[in-house]
């Protein structure tokens, strides 16, 4: 029988490879441009253009017509993708909708014409981002809050009732990592940005994850109560073996539903869409081969305790 369990200390190092690559990542991000992670106009005041043009031009010459209009030091990248052939992403300090246009007409007179139909501009000023960012940081926040409270409440009449909610935030913690650390290397890959969007994935991920793990932690309880002979340690690898099946079988239907949409969805959603397939990937290894296995070891390391 396969022991998850008794092999524990392997996941774990798993897991720490690969949040310490999203890590490293983020640090390379930081050094080079400030951020771990690019941020969406979203979250912080600026203006952010994205512009496709019918010939091929050159990033010091998009650069220069900035300039002229004050403009100093915009992060320019080149996208990359189907039809995204000539395409620019430009990010820069808070621009004004009539200079925008300006600079917009200025670039399709010097360098070459724009594309039709292609050209997105967003502005968000410094008070409407900062307040962007402080929700967005309060609801992760009291989403986390919330979890916790419920595993502790939904478990009180098991033995050491917090271990189960620590557990579970612990699993939540390890998918945001995973998540933080592919967005930082998408951001530096492909020019990905963290915006409300983001925000919105993290949720859902956190919701995936905790529902997977509350399953596990669910028969646990139940085989607590039928096999009160049996060793905790043989009670949480027996309980994984009986849920490990429908939480795969659950979380494989969503993950191909998503495989569709980044294939055949358009444009718009592929980000949000892989955000989601790799933070619901994240989520089923975390709650099978993560949270119960830390579970165990906590019960292994301190066995008299109770909280």
């Amino acid at each position: 029988m396969f022991d998850i369990v008794q092999r524990r200390r392997v996941y774990f190092i798993l897991s720490g490879v690969i949040i310490g690559l999203g890590l490293l990542a983020m640090l390379f991000s930081w050094v080079t441009t400030g951020r771990p992670f690019n941020i969406g106009v979203d979250f912080q005041s600026g203006t952010r253009f994205e512009l496709q043009f019918t010939e091929p031009v050159q990033e010091g010459d998009i650069r220069a017509v900035f300039n002229e209009f004050g403009v100093n030091n915009p992060s320019v990248i080149e996208l990359s993708g189907e039809n995204l052939t000539n395409a620019w992403q430009i990010r820069t300090e808070f621009i004004s909708a009539d200079d925008a246009q300006a600079i917009e007409e200025t670039l399709s007179g010097q360098l070459a014409p724009l594309v039709p139909n292609t050209t997105l501009v967003e502005s968000v000023s410094p008070t409407v981002g900062a307040e962007v960012s402080q929700a967005a940081f309060i609801a992760i926040l009291v989403a986390a809050v919330i979890m916790l409270g419920y595993v502790a409440f939904a478990f009180r009449q098991v033995p050491n009732s917090f271990r189960y909610g620590a557990c579970a935030i612990s699993a939540l913690f390890h998918d945001l990592l995973v998540i933080f650390g592919f967005i930082s290397i998408m951001g530096m890959v492909a020019g990905w940005e963290v915006d409300a969007l983001f925000v919105t994935a993290i949720l859902t991920v956190a919701g995936f994850s905790l529902q997977d793990t509350i399953v596990v932690f669910d028969r646990i309880r139940e085989n607590l109560d039928r096999r009160p002979w049996d060793s905790y340690e043989n009670i949480v690898s027996r309980s994984l073996l009986e849920t490990v099946h429908r939480s795969l079988a659950t979380q494989l239907n969503a993950m191909f539903v998503m495989v569709a949409l980044i294939l055949f969805g358009g444009a718009s959603i592929q980000h949000f869409i892989s955000v989601l397939l790799v933070g619901l990937l994240s989520g089923t290894y975390s709650s099978i081969f993560h949270a119960v296995p830390l579970l165990a070891e906590w019960d292994l390391r301190r066995p008299q305790e109770v909280i």
